[in-house]
């Protein structure tokens, strides 16, 4: 756990944000021509668990309320600019990509969750081996959205099976930042062949007695980037979160 507070990590981090400003909300960012800002929307309102809105700015905006006086265009660790579905570029300050036609949307991110997760004394094995979560594309697709379509992404945690119960308890309470998981056990039931080769993030390795346990993840829109091609788009780059001013208690019921 750190006492890093969310100013400093938007000034200062470089790296992924799981761990980092324990008790506040983190999100997923992308930001899209608002002439498929409503694609977006669409998208968002049709797949709420992988895609859980807690911002849309205005046509231009680089501010949200959920960080006074912060930049989205810098604020975040590092970020990723796509044209026509392909990745052209990892910056760590977006400032010279960012366009006055841009829509921003924040989403709700796994990472909120984890300090209730480990109040609740479920280990975070990513966190404790300072990797970057593992999140795998699935063979579940999102129910499409005007041009916009593509498959889930889930964020794995380990989970030691007496704890399973629990952590699927304390994440159902947050539904805003993905909720409970989406599938436990078996990776083949969701397509994913190898738990050793991530999509995104970085292996973690589990301890006896764990189980693997998978969230929807806020990735999701990146996939759908990546299948459905716009000509242009900002994300985040996984794992690297805007972190928020905003309570994680916000978000729990």
């Amino acid at each position: 756990m750190t006492t890093t507070t969310p100013e400093q990590v938007r000034a200062h981090h470089d790296g992924p944000t799981a761990g980092l400003a324990d008790g506040y909300a983190q999100a997923n960012l992308i930001a899209v021509p608002a002439e498929w800002a409503y694609d977006v929307l669409l998208f968002t309102q049709r797949n709420p668990k992988p895609c859980p809105v807690l911002d849309v700015t205005d046509r231009g905006g680089t501010t949200t309320v959920l960080a006074g006086g912060a930049d989205l265009r810098r604020d975040l660790p590092r970020y990723r600019i796509w044209e026509h579905g392909e990745l052209v570029d990892e910056p760590t300050d977006a400032s010279a990509h960012w366009r006055d036609d841009l829509v921003a949307f924040l989403i709700g991110c796994s990472f909120t969750f984890e300090s209730a997760l480990r109040r609740a004394d479920v280990p975070l094995r990513h966190v404790e081996q300072r990797v970057n979560v593992p999140m795998y594309v699935t063979d579940r697709e999102c129910r499409p959205a005007g041009r916009l379509h593509g498959p889930m992404v889930v964020s794995l945690r380990y989970v030691p099976a007496d704890l399973v119960g629990t952590a699927r308890e304390v994440t159902a309470r947050m539904p805003a930042v993905h909720g409970a998981p989406v599938h436990v056990g078996d990776p083949g039931a969701l397509g994913i062949a190898d738990l050793d080769r991530p999509d995104f993030g970085d292996r973690t390795a589990p301890h006896e007695g764990d189980v693997p346990v998978f969230w929807a993840c806020g990735v999701t829109p990146q996939a759908a980037v990546m299948a459905s091609e716009p000509p242009f788009a900002i994300t985040h780059a996984p794992g690297h979160m805007f972190v928020t001013d905003v309570p994680d208690t916000a978000y729990r019921l």
